[in-house]
């Protein structure tokens, strides 16, 4: 670690991966009431459920990306951050509001908790994803810009480099895009139309540079490839990414009352997504063939390249499964939405959070490069753990979506949707399980970063 104001995303990170772990846990007690329907009813109604582990989401993985921002940018600026204060003032204000918004899903009844927070006075509760109360929503908002200003200001004062400027373009479009949560028109075809600006804008649009340039700055440290190589690449990728995910976006807007010139749109340009995604997995596996050092932490490699080739079949392929409005057309809102779902988060935006902490954490609590041996090997297990349990849990619930769309819509005698949710109940044990061999994935790459932690680090033969 080369700057003493790196070690403020060590917070981030610990926050991160703590909320991590509760939203695995509403995740499986979700799951569990797909198939014992008053599982820890009425304490915990699913609906609930389902806000804490979608909301859990989006904020540990907040929290994770400025964590990997507040240690990237100094190191990339060659400067101490501009305001180490702030950062730490906007921790606990963010960390506060999320706890206090996630205990108020689960004390207080959601038309008691608009009442209370005086949603009447700018309505934006109620929307899938965009439950939190708007005064929680202008906090985040305090807190990004706090943000935004600290790590513009840190890039402004030291060295311009591609990684940073790709970074902050991807957290600024964060900020911006977010603001669509507070338009919530009366019309429900308006209403969904700008919706998407957030929801899809951000994971298909510009969370996707942020998760180039952290992905980038692991391959630079960890391969010794010529920067000017990487960023290259890097060029080619966001202009993909932004070429299609923007236009792309017309594939959410099939079905919801919008001109039909989009099913032609969404279709072609989302059918293009998967492209800066394969070229990341190309691009990826090809730094590390061309490296010029055999860096010591071969799990962050490992996670770098787990990265790539997730993102590409949750992101790419699964989401190509089901993109173009003629298959769209049946499979629409059923689990196959879901298997995608959860690849597609899991390979782009967990694995390059616990990637980049897998690189920094270790020098952070003072380690030269790496952690020991045995800690490393642990934390290959987790790796292998979650990702197999995730593709596992992406199989069992496309199968159970494929069920889903004979079943319920596409046979000749369709029956109701409870009667179907019964006969894929199989599916849905299948999921629970892996759901709990995740969370033990999940464990024991919290245990690595204590075990072994007396013993030295791990070292490797220079390459010939």
């Amino acid at each position: 670690m080369k700057y003493e104001s790196q070690k403020v995303a060590k917070l981030y990170f610990i926050a991160a991966i703590g909320l991590f772990v509760g939203q695995i846990l509403f995740g499986l007690i979700m799951g569990m009431q797909y198939v014992v329907g008053d599982f820890l009813f009425p304490e915990i109604p699913f609906n609930v459920a389902r806000m804490v582990h979608t909301n859990l989401l989006i904020v540990w993985l907040l929290f994770g990306f400025m964590g990997a921002s507040y240690y990237l940018v100094p190191e990339e600026a060659e400067t101490e951050l501009f305001a180490p204060w702030l950062a730490y003032l906007m921790f606990w204000i963010f960390l506060a509001a999320g706890a206090a918004t996630v205990l108020a899903y689960l004390l207080v009844p959601y038309a008691t908790l608009a009442e209370v927070t005086m949603n009447h006075l700018l309505p934006t509760m109620g929307r899938e994803f965009l439950e939190q109360p708007t005064i929680t929503k202008i906090g985040i908002v305090i807190v990004v810009l706090a943000f935004l200003f600290n790590i513009g200001m840190t890039i402004l004062k030291g060295r311009k480099t591609v990684v940073s400027l790709v970074l902050l373009m991807g957290l600024t479009g964060l900020a911006v895009f977010f603001l669509f949560a507070f338009y919530n028109p009366t019309n429900l075809v308006m209403d969904k139309y700008y919706w998407w600006w957030v929801v899809h804008l951000w994971v298909e649009g510009v969370w996707e540079l942020i998760l180039g340039a952290i992905l980038a700055f692991i391959l630079i440290k960890t391969t010794g490839v010529d920067r000017e190589v990487i960023e290259k690449w890097l060029y080619i990728i966001i202009a993909m990414t932004l070429i299609t995910g923007i236009v792309g976006m017309g594939h959410h807007y099939y079905w919801i009352g919008t001109p039909e010139f989009w099913q032609w749109w969404g279709s072609i340009f989302s059918a293009l997504e998967p492209i800066p995604f394969f070229m990341m997995t190309v691009y990826a596996f090809n730094m590390v063939n061309r490296r010029r050092r055999n860096h010591p932490n071969k799990v962050a490699v490992l996670w770098a390249l787990g990265t790539a080739v997730m993102a590409f079949l949750g992101a790419g392929v699964w989401g190509f499964l089901h993109t173009l409005a003629p298959v769209n057309y049946y499979t629409h809102g059923t689990q196959i939405t879901a298997a995608h779902g959860h690849m597609a988060f899991y390979g782009a935006y967990v694995m390059i959070v616990l990637g980049m902490i897998s690189y920094s954490m270790p020098l952070m609590r003072g380690r030269e490069l790496c952690n020991s041996v045995r800690s490393q090997s642990l934390e290959m297990w987790s790796f292998w753990l979650m990702t197999i349990s995730m593709v596992f849990i992406t199989l069992f619930l496309t199968a159970a979506g494929i069920l889903q769309v004979y079943l319920q819509r596409f046979s000749d005698n369709p029956m109701d949707f409870m009667v179907v949710q019964d006969k894929i109940a199989l599916f849905y044990w299948l999921r629970e399980i892996t759901g709990l061999i995740f969370l033990i994935g999940l464990i024991v790459y919290i245990a690595s970063f204590f075990i072994g932690q007396d013993e030295p680090e791990a070292t490797v033969e220079p390459l010939k």
